[in-house]
């Protein structure tokens, strides 16, 4: 549904941080130059592209989370359906009395159950994976490796 969105927002990412860093060479030669102001203006854009490309990581990590609790809903919303055949079941079994109908069914909840359990963890951590970006502290690093001795 949602697969291909966050593989098109990391290209941009990417598209970003390539122009990002031809900004980036040129602010070292506008400097080599003497040109301070095309320099400041080059680095402007430069940051700009840096922050572009990180909004870009952000926006796709919030739609592979979107992705994963639309998945997390409708396989709840299957399970649920499927356990409320299996107590309707329990139920007619519980009136004839048929132990192994009973313990049958009473297997095939438990199974349902654990099924529940392991797609709930892999979900969670799916979630918790897409969420977290790596973001850096400042944005001061930038152009640290820039200084040129004059």
């Amino acid at each position: 549904m949602f697969s291909n969105i966050p593989v098109k927002l990391e290209r941009n990412s990417k598209k970003c941080e390539k122009e990002e860093k031809v900004e980036k060479s040129k602010v070292k030669k506008a400097i080599q130059k003497g040109n301070m102001e095309g320099a400041r203006i080059h680095a402007e854009n430069a940051i700009r592209q840096k922050n572009q490309a990180l909004n870009y990581l952000r926006m796709s990590a919030r739609v592979d989370a979107v992705a994963s609790r639309v998945q997390t809903a409708l396989t709840t919303r299957k399970v649920t359906q499927s356990m409320a055949g299996v107590v309707k079941a329990m139920d007619a079994a519980m009136k004839s009395m048929n132990l192994e109908k009973i313990s049958g069914l009473m297997d095939k909840f438990e199974s349902q159950f654990e099924d529940l359990d392991v797609q709930s963890s892999y979900m969670e951590n799916a979630m918790s994976q897409t969420t977290t970006t790596n973001v850096p502290q400042n944005d001061s690093s930038l152009f640290s490796h820039l200084v040129i001795p004059l």
